[in-house]
């Protein structure tokens, strides 16, 4: 691919900030002779240009050196709009590389707007984004293709305010241990392991507070895999599996993080019928959500060696600890390659 403008965004306003900040690090350092536009959306959402260099994007303080700046919408004269004082300058954005995780970033808003701008942008579309990240959705297309997954309940805001009722189906459906997940977050952010009545209803709180509805599961309890998705449509492709190992009781944002207990095995080790399975589930998941360029789908086997169906995420970290690039580069694809093909899918689609 001959030299694009490519315009990263990372940052953002969702929980997840500081993980965006870590994949856009890695991102910009494998974006090779492409020209980098780097757009920091800060905590408030204030959108800022950074001219100087990008050693390291963590350490720059984007408030004080940043220029506001602004995709404009617009499929004449668009592009990137700096804006200094009274003066706008355009500067044109081939590709848009959305590096933003959880709210306002992998749900279909900015996907949206590199729509308007008629902007290639890698990753999925507005609608499998937006399904991807409201997880009862994607459990509903889930269960529409026969993948197994844990028992679950759905309940909006609204719902709790009845919590006999509540209590009621978690008893008769799901018993507890149960997890209590928000609808949109990723990075384990707002989960909670309810162990009886007076932690379930603490733990719907918590959920609540980064959205209108939660997702109760019931517990399951086996080794935990990953695998990544790469390609457009039919086209898509599975890369080898990996493994997550670790201590705690489950993988939460501290574990994911903070934890140097935590391990990854790649490739997993698992009997080929059950990676052949996982690699199948995954490609159907990714194409009846109509997924483009990228995902992360993760998933359980149990101890009878029955494979569950966990989540998919359209817009995997790229740390430097995290499962999909590493999943890639043990499939033969390194870091620069597999940055450069999203490029290239995100032209194609």
């Amino acid at each position: 691919m001959n030299q694009k403008n490519v315009l990263v965004l990372f940052g953002g306003t969702s929980p997840e900030h500081e993980i965006s900040m870590a994949s856009a690090a890695a991102i910009i350092a494998s974006l090779g002779r492409h020209n980098v536009i780097p757009v920091y959306i800060s905590k408030n959402g204030s959108w800022l240009l950074y001219d100087g260099k990008l050693d390291n994007i963590q350490s720059i303080d984007w408030e004080k050196f940043g220029t506001p700046a602004v995709l404009s919408p617009a499929q004449t004269n668009g592009g990137l709009l700096r804006i200094v004082g009274d003066k706008v300058k355009i500067i044109p954005v081939d590709i848009v590389f959305p590096a933003l995780h959880g709210r306002d970033g992998e749900d279909g808003t900015v996907q949206g707007l590199c729509e308007l701008a008629a902007i290639p942008y890698v990753g999925c579309g507005v609608l499998s984004s937006a399904l991807c990240m409201d997880k009862a959705f994607t459990k509903m297309i889930a269960r529409n293709l026969r993948i197994p997954q844990s028992e679950y309940l759905v309940f909006t805001r609204d719902d709790v305010a009845n919590m006999s009722t509540v209590y009621r189906k978690v008893r008769t459906k799901l018993g507890y241990p149960c997890f209590v997940k928000p609808i949109g977050c990723g990075s384990s952010i707002g989960i909670t392991k309810a162990k009886d009545k007076d932690s379930l209803k603490d733990a719907i709180e918590l959920a609540l507070k980064y959205g209108n509805k939660v997702v109760l599961e019931k517990t399951v309890i086996g080794r935990e895999i990953e695998i990544g998705v790469l390609g457009n449509g039919a086209n898509a492709q599975a890369s080898v599996l990996g493994e997550i190992i670790h201590k705690e009781e489950f993988y939460d944002y501290d574990t994911k993080y903070a934890n140097a207990d935590t391990t990854t095995i790649i490739p997993a080790d698992l009997p080929e019928e059950t990676a052949e399975t996982i690699r199948k589930y995954a490609l159907d998941i990714f194409k009846a959500v109509d997924g483009r360029g990228m995902a992360r789908v993760d998933f359980f086997v149990n101890e009878d060696g029955k494979v569950i169906f966990n989540e998919i995420n359209t817009v995997p970290g790229f740390t430097n600890i995290s499962m999909y690039s590493k999943m890639w580069e043990a499939s033969g694809v390194p870091p620069q390659v597999l940055i450069e093909r999203l490029l290239e899918l995100a032209i194609e689609s």
